[in-house]
């Protein structure tokens, strides 16, 4: 294999074999081929695409530079689910101790914030002792004994996408549909699942701002996923305001144990993290349909088998026993606390979501360097939905800031977030689309 050669082909429109593309992701994984080479054959694939053929080809060579988990001894289907990212989107949090409990065995490998989205494992950090880099041996204890486990990436699962994805971060090619879908899908398949499901957002406070851009990422996911023998399904969800009622480390932990106790039924959350549910329980064949799938984890939340699989796994992966029994002993708090008050009577029509995800970050609640150091106390909850009906001066958010100029600054900003109208807008609904 020849790196120019193959960069010439694909710059020139032409379609690259399998052979090829192992070949050359080989030799990017070994160090074989220069920065430049690979910035250059991003460059290519941004510009010229790539057949499913490809992609699939891609994916697979990928999830093929570094360890691939076998789950043989667990006697359960495996199963895992994927969020493109969003402002209060802690479905992982809920939807993995509710599928365990429901039969399915979970090994949830997770990633930090990016941008203005939060990050499972920062989340997952809140928590006092979770570890989110157990070794393998501790990481397939926990999925066995308890169903489920959400951690992080491992150097050894898919190494060749730290190195490319690295390249992409600094060249301008992040935003290709094929590498896209080869970086997501090639830790997706190391982790040795059998089947998937995939949360594309769309909206505001999404990468995908429009539901054409969602629906051809999902459909390359669902397509190359499927190619390559892992069965898989999308949602395209919407992200014009946040998810949960919170955003921010700290505070979407809470939110989580509030769920798994039942304090979040009937919520646009209880939706998507259900329907997720259903599909996973779907695919694996231990529910005959999509609303009997959503029946099953219902009964697994409502029960609270769900949350005492999520208090186990925080035990197994070395947080404290009792968590879900008293998570404010445990979870931080910040210091200072500031109320948003509605600048007007009516409804609230509009969520300026990517910027209420910024706003998180300013305060600390997430990176603007890789490099930064979190603050799990600060973050905004009390976010009421689009829809609602307020009176001027009624609180719509609550501000939790590390100091005092901090919360004047970050509240002052939210505010003007919202837009509140005479009259209510017609609703979104959570769900827009399925594709399967």
């Amino acid at each position: 294999m020849i790196p120019q050669e193959v960069i010439r082909r694909k710059r020139d429109g032409e379609a690259l074999s399998g052979d090829e593309i192992a070949a050359f992701i080989r030799a990017m994984s070994e160090d074989r081929i220069s920065e430049g080479q690979v910035a250059a054959f991003a460059m290519a694939v941004f510009f010229r695409g790539m057949t499913r053929d490809e992609t699939i080809a891609l994916t697979l060579a990928m999830r093929d530079s570094g360890d691939v988990l076998s789950w043989g001894d667990v006697g359960r289907p495996i199963a895992d689910k994927h969020s493109t990212g969003g402002v209060g989107d802690n479905v992982s949090l809920m939807l993995a101790p509710i599928a365990a409990a429901c039969g399915l065995a979970v090994p949830m490998i997770s990633g930090r914030g990016l941008g203005h989205t939060g990050g499972t494992l920062d989340k997952l950090e809140a928590i006092p002792g979770y570890n989110i880099m157990p070794d393998e041996t501790l990481f397939r204890r926990t999925v066995d004994d308890v169903g489920c486990a959400i951690i992080g990436q491992t150097g050894c699962l898919a190494p060749a996408d730290r190195r490319l994805y690295a390249i992409r971060d600094v060249t301008a090619t992040v935003e290709s549909v094929p590498l896209i879908t080869a970086s997501i899908l090639s830790k997706k398949l190391a982790a040795g699942l059998q089947t998937l499901v995939m949360d594309v957002k769309v909206g505001n406070g999404a990468f995908m701002n429009s539901l054409e851009q969602a629906e051809i990422l999902a459909r390359s996911l669902v397509d190359v996923a499927n190619g390559a023998g892992v069965k898989t399904s999308a949602l395209v969800t919407d992200m014009n305001q946040p998810l949960a009622d919170a955003a921010g480390n700290a505070l979407e932990i809470a939110n989580c144990v509030d769920f798994l106790k039942g304090a979040k039924a009937r919520t646009r959350l209880e939706t998507v993290v259900l329907a997720f549910a259903a599909e996973m329980l779907v695919q694996a064949r231990l529910a005959a349909n999509l609303s009997e799938g959503e029946k099953t984890a219902r009964t697994a939340l409502e029960s609270g088998r769900a949350a005492d699989v999520f208090g186990r796994m925080v035990h197994a992966l070395g947080g404290p026993a009792d968590f879900l029994e008293r998570p404010q002993n445990y979870l931080v708090s910040a210091p200072v606390t500031l109320e948003v008050l509605a600048r007007r009577t009516g409804y609230i029509a509009a969520c300026d979501t990517r910027a209420l995800g910024m706003a998180v970050v300013d305060l600390g609640g997430g990176r603007l360097r890789a490099s930064d150091t979190i603050d799990h106390r600060v973050g905004i909850d009390g976010l009421l939905s689009l829809g609602t009906n307020v009176m001027q001066g009624q609180p719509i958010a609550t501000v939790h800031a590390a100091n005092d100029d901090d919360a004047a600054r970050i509240a002052a900003d939210v505010s003007r977030l919202f837009t509140i109208a005479d009259e209510a807008e017609t609703e979104v609904p959570a769900i827009l689309q399925r594709i399967g």
